[in-house]
This record gives structure tokens, sequence and C-alpha cells, in this order.
């Protein structure tokens, strides 16, 4: 299916498509989340243009960069938790209920999609989720609120209850590897379906592979921004 500019426009179609589908595919970007007042922290005058990322090796090797990157992800998260799932994540949550969605991908971290009321199972997040922290080396999840707290007291970054290894942000940083396990759900979801709809995203690698896997030979892709 072509590209389509005009949701309006498309709604029609698009609902028509969905009706017929047995196995659809969201796959959404930051745009979804920008009418809930989420920015594009790309876009000019927005985080990355204003500050350089922190790199994954940085927060690894130095107490003052994982300290500076904790204070992003803390004012952040107060960002995240004041926004609400608007129309779009409503519109996928309510079509996820009906059993007509089979996942959600995503390169958002706002955990919008599950607050809408999607799965959590069925919600695959390519570049994490910042509302929460988790330990480097067993996974272990941490919550934000316990984090701030260590390093108000301690003046120190947290280590994990679990291991002893250092908490990160569950986001993936810039020169992070990508998750296996979403990555691999990604594109098996995306090879399996019958439709796939990206709707507020202009990938980027490796995420735009999906959408050239998505529906196999027969299925239909369709984009809205």
């Amino acid at each position: 299916m072509p590209f389509v500019s005009d949701i309006n426009g498309g709604r029609q179609t698009l609902s028509g498509l969905i009706e017929q589908s047995r196995q659809c595919v969201f796959f959404t970007g930051a745009g979804m989340s920008t009418e809930s007042g989420i920015p594009d922290f790309r876009s000019p005058g927005e985080i990355w243009s204003r500050m350089d990322p922190i790199e994954f090796d940085e927060f690894v090797a130095d107490e003052a960069t994982r300290l500076e990157d904790w204070r992003r992800r803390f004012e952040m998260n107060e960002q995240f938790t004041a926004a609400k799932p608007n129309s779009g994540h409503r519109t996928v949550a309510a079509l996820a209920g009906r059993g007509k969605v089979a996942a959600v991908i995503t390169q958002n971290i706002d955990g919008l999609h599950q607050r809408a009321g999607c799965a959590p199972e069925m919600v695959i997040e390519l570049h994490g989720n910042a509302t929460y922290g988790a330990c480097l080396n067993c996974g272990s999840r941490h919550e934000l609120d316990e984090v701030r707290a260590i390093i108000d007291r301690s003046g120190s970054s947290p280590r994990c209850d679990s291991c002893g290894d250092l908490v990160k942000s569950a986001v993936i940083n810039f020169g992070q590897a990508m998750p296996v396990e979403a990555m691999e759900g990604a594109l098996e979801f995306s090879e399996s379906c019958d439709l796939f709809i990206v709707v507020g995203s202009s990938f980027g690698r490796p995420a735009s592979r999906f959408p050239t896997v998505g529906c196999g030979a027969a299925g239909r892709t369709s984009s809205y921004n």
C-alpha cells in the first residue's frame, strides 16, 4: 500500500484493512507521543541539540557520567509521568483489546502504550523504557524513586540489590547493544503479520529492516505521520 499522509482521508481505507487483517502489527515512533507533550528529542531545540548524548561506555566507565545520566533520566521521567496517552495510544489499545493487534513494536521509551491499556507482553520496546532502571548484569528491575533515594542519600550511583553490579535506566544508550529478545521478537512478528502499520516514525537503523520484511510477499504496509 502507498504512503498515506492524509490521516483523515485514509481512515476508511485503514479501518477496512484492519478489519480484514488476522495478524496486524503496529510500529510506532516519536511522532506517536508528541500529541501527549513528549517531544521528538532529535528536533531542533530539543535535548540532543542542546547536549551530547551519553554513550554507554562512558556510563560504565565514569561515576560522574553515571550521575549526569541519572539526572537527565529523572528530569525526563517527570515529563513522561505528566504525559497522558493520546487518542492514538488509546486506539491501538482498543484494537488490541478486540484481538486485532498481534504486537506493538515501538521506538518510544515512555511506556504510554502500556498506560493506554496494551498488555506489557505485547509491547516490544526496541529502545528500552525510561520509567524504571535495570541491572546491567542480572536485569533486575529497580524503580526510579528507589534509585533517586539512593543517590540523594549516598551521592553515588546505585548498585543492584541482587548482584551488586551497576544499575542504569532501562533505556538503550548510544553505543549500547540492541536488546536481542526485542529485536528477535520484532522480526518474528514483522515476518508473520499480514498488515504492518507505521505511525509517527521516519525509521533509523536497525529498525528500518522491519517494514521491508513486514507481511512477507502478500501482506500490506501502511504509514501514517
